[in-house]
């Protein structure tokens, strides 16, 4: 499946690399995607329904004039520290390097060395295969 802008969250997080984007049953349709189709969690996500990104103008924190703010530097923390997954580098990242180069780095870094299928940012083995993912 290709990695698109549609599946990049506000916060930087790449949802086409979740475990309830890949997964094969109740599968989420990302967090831009309908919320019918999400957990509610999910659909009352703290950095999609904050202040500044419900009376601006703008997609993504890092457009915010706050960022990174403290949810962004909670959700930094939780993720590098049990994923080793920055969504602050990742939003850095599209903002410097634009989407295209970005979505093309992040296709073949969440490709799987042993069966080529997407890996899972909140897993240690390839959903697919089983083959373990070496973590940067």
């Amino acid at each position: 499946m290709p990695f698109t802008k549609d599946l990049i969250a506000p916060c930087g997080i790449n949802c086409a690399i979740c475990m309830a984007y890949l997964r094969d049953k109740n599968s989420c349709s990302g967090c831009l995607g309908p919320d019918e189709e999400k957990r509610p969690s999910c659909r009352s996500c703290k950095k999609k329904t904050c202040e500044e990104h419900t009376k601006a103008e703008f997609a993504y924190c890092f457009e915010c004039p706050k960022f990174p703010c403290k949810t962004m530097k909670d959700l930094e923390k939780r993720y590098t520290t049990k994923y080793h997954y920055s969504p602050i580098t990742t939003l850095n990242q599209i903002k410097e390097e634009g989407f295209d180069a970005f979505l093309a780095a992040e296709e073949e870094k969440w490709k799987c060395k042993n069966c080529g299928a997407t890996l899972c940012v909140h897993r240690e083995t390839c959903l697919k295969c089983g083959a373990t993912i070496e973590r940067i």
